[in-house]
């Protein structure tokens, strides 16, 4: 998760993120090298005088300004372009799980496991012990396998929700009456934070997500669910 003073994105744990803080590097190179060549440019018309009297006629200096913009939009787009089909791909999931946004915590059902169903509300001040993570812990996790992909089934019941981990690079909008869908495989064991991410009302803030990713083997050995 993310620590006090961080100024980066939060380490990847799944293949999808990897990509994602990739492209992130890529465009932010471009970024920069425009950035330097505008302020440079700018450096030297404050400080250079302007004698060359051909300045008003440069046709190569036109052709160039109109076609290195069009370069640069091209090697932006296509590694985004990979990105976006790659997060809509699903490709014979292992796992399935439902998640329902309420006003304001989140249902669970593992529908490959019978239908268990439960609710996942943020834990109160009163109810932390030490080690647990003021307005991010949560009274029931949802555990997963890693290394196995899981196709997460995302709606609402009442208003707009956002069901978003960052560090599995994951962002899926929670739509009354349309069911959304999305893909992850896990890399690493642990346990991962997240936050609905839209505006959904006066307690938009208090219903997080926890995922608690676990070895496959342990996680095929029976029942880990605490309820």
């Amino acid at each position: 998760m993310a620590h006090a003073a961080q100024v980066g994105l939060q380490d990847a744990t799944s293949p999808i993120m990897e990509e994602l803080i990739t492209f992130h590097d890529h465009a932010l190179m471009i970024i920069f090298l425009i950035c330097f060549l505008v302020l440079y440019a700018l450096f030297l018309t404050l400080t250079t005088k302007l004698t060359n009297t051909n300045i008003s006629d440069a046709q190569e200096m036109e052709t160039v300004w109109t076609i290195l913009p069009a370069i640069i939009l091209v090697l932006i787009t296509l590694p985004s372009l990979r990105i976006l089909y790659m997060t809509d791909e699903v490709n014979d999931p292992s796992l399935t799980i439902k998640s329902i946004g309420h006003q304001w915590y989140w249902t669970y059902e593992y529908t490959d496991y019978g239908g268990l169903i439960f609710n996942s509300y943020m834990l109160p001040p009163l109810f932390l012990e030490p080690g647990d993570l003021r307005l991010l812990d949560v009274d029931n996790r949802v555990v997963l396998p890693i290394e196995a992909p899981i196709r997460m089934m995302i709606t609402s019941q009442d208003v707009l929700h956002s069901w978003a981990v960052p560090t599995l690079g994951l962002k899926t909008d929670a739509i009354p009456g349309r069911l959304n869908q999305t893909t992850f495989t896990a890399t690493r064991p642990g346990v991962y934070y997240g936050q609905c991410s839209e505006i959904c009302g006066a307690n938009h803030s208090f219903m997080p997500i926890v995922l608690e990713l676990i070895p496959l083997k342990i996680f095929e050995m029976g029942p880990v669910f605490t309820l």
